[in-house]
């Protein structure tokens, strides 16, 4: 029983890790769209 608890307790402990990473991910690749966006606008002006 004692292995069972300790084993969902690290996956649920990976699992929120994960979530952070791809969160992470998201807010990298949102802040690179918005510099190529500010570029774009930049280059048309």
């Amino acid at each position: 029983m004692r292995k069972i608890v300790v084993m969902t307790a690290l996956a649920a402990s990976m699992f929120v890790a994960a979530c952070n990473t791809v969160s992470g991910a998201g807010r990298d690749v949102s802040s690179a769209g918005q510099a190529v966006t500010g570029a774009a606008e930049d280059a048309k002006n």
